[in-house]
């Protein structure tokens, strides 16, 4: 039984399906989920709404904010933290891990095919570098 699932998603449809699987398991197993949507911190001005002559810097973990809420939404009564760490999300999932104390780390096999596949995806870095089971889903067609 897992007591602490970790588990990557960025708003795609493969980080859902990964979201899907690591809710599944953490209903079966009364797991805490802390579910990690990593970003890197990028300048990103909106106009409109700002004084004039000023412009409005939005936050840079904006996105993973609003995909943190709306994955948040899917989880009902389970115990949920939120973690929007900067950087990689391969070294954001093993962070959140390690800091969790988590038992597994739930990630989509988005890159595991194909050059990333060479050059290093995400679930290959987690898999590698993990402190506890991985549990890659299968996301993409053969």
């Amino acid at each position: 039984m897992y007591s602490s699932i970790v588990v990557g998603i960025d708003g795609s449809h493969t980080s859902e399906m990964a979201l899907d699987r690591a809710i599944e398991i953490a209903r079966t197993s009364g797991a805490r989920l802390h579910l990690v949507s990593a970003y890197e911190p990028l300048p990103a001005k909106v106009t409109g709404g700002a004084p004039a002559g000023e412009d409005y810097v939005a936050p840079s973990s904006f996105k993973a904010d609003a995909v943190l809420e709306r994955a948040l939404d899917q989880t009902g009564d389970l115990q949920v933290e939120q973690h929007a760490p900067t950087g990689t999300a391969a070294d954001a999932l093993v962070e959140v891990a390690e800091q969790a104390g988590a038992d597994l780390i739930v990630v989509g096999s988005v890159g595991m095919q194909g050059p990333k596949r060479i050059f290093g995806s995400v679930p290959n870095r987690v898999s590698h570098r993990s402190p506890c089971d991985v549990l890659i889903i299968k996301t993409t067609e053969p």
